[in-house]
């Protein structure tokens, strides 16, 4: 997930000798903090249930140090604020890159305990809306860390640590992988805004880079957990398959919308979409999509069972967050594979706490018009509805930034650089891929061609062979989704390959 542009390592090592300037967890811990003036920016909530209302405090990073090592160190001493589960680092141009490592310890709110120092991935705004589009143009959007779960939680302390100047290197940690092909450039034509935006940091290498202005530490608060949320599977078992049963309560407006673009598989209401078997969902797709199929496709349609999917209304969307309308594509010809980067310390039944986090996050702390991925995937296998707009349909997301025409975004929750994913995840992808790009036709072992709406592998117009599953990181450059799940990907094509019958 990462486009970073230095040595990590050469940056640990030189934070960790710079700055002593935290007390030991420990420490820490039999200290009590002290309270802080929080300015608080909680959503409306008109349209949101009572049973998950959700908030987010935005705090202001303020200069903890500053020496010519390591340059100006903003943070947080330890302080309470109100319980949160998610948090994440937020700046006002979306387009500066952070050159630094972002370290948070945070306090239980159930133990009184401190953890030890956590980093969180910094390079995150390269799963957003592609360059000059009307979601990016819109005038909130702001650049980001990714999100961390850190759970029930009711103190928090963070340090950022700007990083010498990168100077023009490639990205730190980025895995050797397949990239698309391009059609129409030469390797001098596939780039463009890679380096820090207007300039800042530029100079010798041995300078310190400048950090992103308006620097502030969100906290989410995901809001109570729905009566849905109450079972866990183990991990082992297959998710389970739960009845077309609607929410109680009244719907209001955009909360029957989100859930009526589904009208065609589920009723109104409904929590969750059920799976089918080969033969409905062959039927189901000619219901669909008949008269768009050639005779071939309505003869013998690839296309792989319907896997159950938690609807919006499944893990408790609050409406009243996203934009009201939905923005679609013409068609969708690739999968893109996305790690979530925000950690592994989570159960399955939490899944749906995450998801309306990450919801939060992306819509009110980087101002995106609605979760960016189209899917999500919890360890268990469990598949989630992501942007709102039908599950069937070509729902535009903001997931791999150049790549979001005719593509869907699917996210696998956790980080993966270093940690296997579970073979129910994978499984799951190659379900859902085997299913979604099943609809359009797309043969999950092939390859196909896009147009790039501009990032930091492809210019604006470049038209790239990638395969029909693919990893964000064959579109942009970055480390997403994680070496380790990256690694899956073949078997994901092969598995999603049988599915469809082929």
């Amino acid at each position: 997930m990462r486009g970073i542009l230095a040595s990590s390592i050469g940056v640990t090592c030189a934070a960790a000798l710079a700055l002593p300037l935290a007390p030991p967890a420990a420490a820490s811990a039999r200290t009590p903090a002290p309270a802080a003036d929080v300015a608080t920016r909680t959503a409306e909530t008109a349209d949101a249930r009572a049973d998950v209302p959700g908030s987010t405090q935005s705090l202001p990073l303020r200069p903890l140090t500053h020496d010519r090592a390591s340059g100006a160190v903003l943070g947080l001493t330890p302080r309470t604020v109100r319980t949160f589960s998610l948090l994440g680092v937020v700046w006002d141009d979306p387009s500066a890159d952070l050159h630094g490592r972002v370290q948070v310890r945070t306090r239980a709110a159930g133990t009184g305990e401190w953890t030890d120092w956590q980093d969180v991935e910094t390079h995150y705004t390269q799963h957003g809306a592609d360059p000059d589009s009307p979601e990016a143009a819109s005038g909130t959007v702001r650049g980001a860390t990714a999100p961390l779960w850190v759970g029930e939680s009711d103190g928090v302390e963070v340090r950022v640590l700007p990083e010498p100047d990168p100077g023009g290197h490639g990205e730190h940690g980025e895995q050797p992988g397949e990239r698309g092909e391009p059609e129409d450039a030469g390797p001098s034509d596939a780039g463009s805004g890679g380096g820090p935006s207007g300039g800042e940091g530029a100079g010798d290498a041995d300078e310190v880079s400048a950090l992103p202005a308006g620097m502030r530490l969100d906290l989410v608060d995901p809001g109570e957990a729905g009566p849905e949320e109450s079972a866990e599977p183990a991990e082992g078992a297959e998710p389970a398959e739960s009845a077309e049963i609607p929410r109680t309560g009244v719907m209001t407006a955009a909360a029957k919308a989100a859930s009526a673009v589904n009208s065609a598989l589920v009723p109104l209401g409904a929590t969750e979409i059920p799976s089918l078997t080969a033969e409905e969902t062959r039927e189901e797709l000619v219901s669909l999509r008949g008269p768009e199929l050639t005779e071939q496709q309505q003869a013998k349609p690839y296309i792989g069972p319907r896997p159950a999917i938690v609807t919006r209304r499944g893990w408790g969307a609050d409406e009243s967050l996203r934009e009201g309308s939905f923005v679609y594509t013409s068609t969708v010809k690739a999968a893109f594979v996305h790690h979530t980067a925000s950690g592994n310390n989570y159960s399955c039944s939490q899944a749906p706490s995450l998801i309306r986090g990450f919801y939060r996050y992306h819509t009110r702390s980087l101002g995106w018009r609605d979760i960016g991925y189209n899917f999500l995937i919890d360890k268990c296998g469990r598949i989630y509805e992501g942007r709102a707009g039908g599950v069937a349909k070509p729902v535009k997301g903001a997931h791999t930034m150049g790549f979001n025409s005719k593509t869907t975004g699917i996210a696998v929750i956790g980080s993966y650089g270093s940690k296997k994913p579970s073979s129910k995840a994978v499984k799951a992808v190659a379900r859902l891929t085997a299913w979604k790009l099943g609809l359009h036709g797309r043969n999950p072992k092939k390859k196909t061609s896009l147009t790039s709406g501009g990032g930091n592998l492809y210019a604006k117009g470049t038209k790239v062979k990638m395969k029909v599953i693919s990893g964000h990181r064959d579109g942009f450059n970055t480390s997403c989704p994680g070496g380790k799940l990256y690694k899956k990907l073949s078997s994901v094509r092969s598995k999603a390959a049988t599915y469809q019958g082929r």
